[in-house]
């Protein structure tokens, strides 16, 4: 078994490896390896691409992704192989939190390499609601004014120093203001749609402004308003996954995640 960086003429092979009901995970490992932030591995028995995984780097927080193992090799350490891989380039000097998102085959895995659940994450699909959403009058287009703003309420909430992956995206952003202060933003953009809000009423309103052309979402267990946003429109979550840490415990406000940003960023 061998181990070395994924590059790009590794992409085409990566529908062999592709899990039965994730998106198309050959766009998201392009992503990976054109992104400076972001170093995925392959591992190979024989030549053979057998399972592949990410790390992505938020200055001093690690996010590992796409943790992916071929259905004929499960079962065979390969999935704790490649995750204390990962771990093992990750300098634990400076980057003192490592997190991941875990679906219920890899939960167990990563338990064996020290991981702890810290949230749940509950995920909802087929939101088609007749598009019938009205926007509240306080939610308006972006502007360099708001940038400052965004940028510390997400370091704040997230506990993450990563404005610099969502930048590029927050011409298109919405924000929740009242008199000029921003209580919420929403990048439709970047990635499956980033919401962070200070108060439910943003919060509600920018997943409200999500749904009307989004039929999907994601966000904390803990967030009781964005739960009972989507009880009120008659939703329910299909699956839930488990967030999990090694290392330091961060300060994570997961009440003001309204949507997150996903998996192949975190």
């Amino acid at each position: 078994m061998q181990i070395h960086p994924l590059t790009s003429s590794d992409i085409p092979l990566l529908t062999l490896l592709q899990p039965e009901g994730w998106h198309d995970i050959v766009p998201v490992y392009t992503f990976y390896n054109t992104s400076p932030f972001c170093f995925p591995i392959k591992i190979t028995i024989a030549n053979e691409l057998i399972g592949v995984g990410t790390t992505i780097l938020h200055n001093d927080v690690a996010w590992l992704a796409h943790i992916i193992v071929h259905p004929d090799y499960r079962n065979r350490g390969i999935g704790k192989f490649i995750t204390e891989s990962l771990i093992e380039n990750i300098d634990t000097r400076f980057c003192k939190t490592i997190y991941l998102i875990a679906t219920a085959l890899g939960e167990p895995v990563y338990e064996k390499s020290g991981f702890k659940t810290e949230t749940e994450y509950l995920f909802y699909k087929n939101l088609a609601a007749d598009k019938i959403f009205t926007p509240s009058p306080n939610i308006v287009p972006y502007n360099q004014l708001h940038h400052d703003q965004i940028k510390r309420m997400d370091q704040r909430i997230s506990g993450e120093n990563r404005s610099f992956h969502f930048e590029e995206y927050l011409p298109n952003a919405y924000v929740y203001t009242i008199n000029n202060h921003v209580e919420g933003y929403y990048i439709p953009d970047f990635h499956e749609g980033l919401i962070i809000a200070t108060s439910s009423e943003a919060g509600t309103g920018l997943m409200q402004k999500r749904l009307t052309t989004k039929e999907h979402a994601a966000f904390p267990i803990d967030n009781i308003s964005a739960i009972a946003c989507m009880s009120m429109q008659g939703f329910e979550p299909f699956k839930t996954a488990k967030r999990m840490r090694l290392g330091e415990i961060r300060d994570v406000d997961y009440t003001q995640i309204f949507n997150r940003i996903a998996g192949s960023i975190g």
